[in-house]
């Protein structure tokens, strides 16, 4: 038979991981696609951590991946504003993400841009209030990702998104998104493939994120039961995901690959 795919977008927290572990059978899963020979990139809306760091993190949990591999929000935001000629930008990212923008000047009163990631404890009125007022005088709210919830391995809690939408309320605009679901996050990582979208499948825990952000650049979508996973999810989207597996190590079998 034909495999449905021949290549592979991939997501990272709560697909190959959840916290600090590994999902059960995602690096042999992995480690498979590669021997295997099909193009897979790692695509993630994290900010917690720059590319760098994500590596390190991975190979500590037995995964084989590149920086050149890892298709990351942040450097897809800060490819956006290099795009859009910025040149003094607001970054409400945990300092360790800065590195990532380093072509950029930093400015908090007067910016070009505000952009918004996953501060975790660090919101406070303080920074969603510097972040109003630069809006309010001028500057435009790019969100890298605006996630609802995720699971750091203690169960659910907030992420970027409630704190992005109460900007946007505040100031009425509406965020420019650069990271999933946006179809030009997905666009580019098929570019980086080579591969043509209807030939690549975006596997992954959010079904708006991943299954919904692939179907709209073009490519399969894939359900994985981990992270932060609720069959509910699935009702939110336009139409059903090409599969629903049970967790990444699935993922090999579903594409006629055997190790």
């Amino acid at each position: 038979m034909t495999k449905p795919a021949d290549g592979c977008i991939i997501d990272l927290d709560g697909t190959l991981y959840v916290g600090d572990r590994e999902v059960p059978g995602a690096a042999t899963a992995v480690a498979t696609l590669q021997s295997a020979g099909i193009p897979v990139c790692f695509a993630t809306n994290t900010t917690r951590r720059p590319r760098s760091a994500l590596v390190t993190r991975l190979g500590e949990m037995g995964f084989e991946i590149s920086a050149e591999e890892l298709h990351t929000a942040p450097v897809a935001a800060a490819r956006w504003l290099e795009q859009q000629g910025s040149r003094r930008v607001s970054l409400l990212l945990p300092e360790a993400t800065f590195e990532d923008f380093a072509g950029f000047e930093r400015d908090d009163r007067e910016p070009d841009h505000v952009v918004a990631g996953d501060l975790a404890e660090a919101w406070s009125f303080e920074v969603l209030n510097t972040a109003f007022r630069a809006l309010t005088h001028g500057a435009r709210l790019v969100a890298i990702q605006k996630n609802r919830s995720w699971d750091a391995g203690q169960g659910l809690q907030l992420d970027a998104g409630p704190f992005v939408a109460a900007l946007e309320y505040a100031t009425g605009q509406q965020a420019i998104v650069v990271g999933k679901p946006s179809p030009a996050f997905f666009e580019t990582a098929a570019a980086a493939l080579g591969v043509a979208p209807r030939r690549i499948v975006v596997v992954g825990d959010s079904p708006v994120n991943d299954v919904q952000g692939g179907h709209d650049a073009g490519c399969l979508g894939v359900a994985v039961r981990t992270g932060t996973f609720r069959e509910e999810d699935l009702a939110a989207l336009e139409r059903p995901p090409d599969a629903v597996l049970d967790s990444i190590a699935d993922l090999p079998d579903w594409l006629g690959v055997r190790g």
